[in-house]
């Protein structure tokens, strides 16, 4: 399963490498690839994750999640 999630208030590098680090920290997230450009990070999951969790664990992080997509 894969996921792709929107996120608001990314600037550099850092706030990619703390939101790339914290999603791979994450149970059952196997690969984690964000793009900084384009504000959002896209997730292969080895199990289902429920939006809501994503949401708050990026949130928590002190950025917005917009929306996230299931491809």
């Amino acid at each position: 399963m894969k996921k792709e999630v929107f996120i608001e208030g990314m600037s550099c590098s850092h706030c990619q490498k703390r939101v790339e680090e914290a999603l791979k920290k994450q149970r059952g997230i196997k690969e984690v690839e964000v793009d900084l450009r384009e504000k959002k990070a896209k997730l292969e999951l080895d199990r289902n994750i429920d939006d809501k969790d994503i949401k708050e664990l990026i949130e928590d992080l002190g950025y917005e999640v917009k929306k996230i997509e299931n491809k």
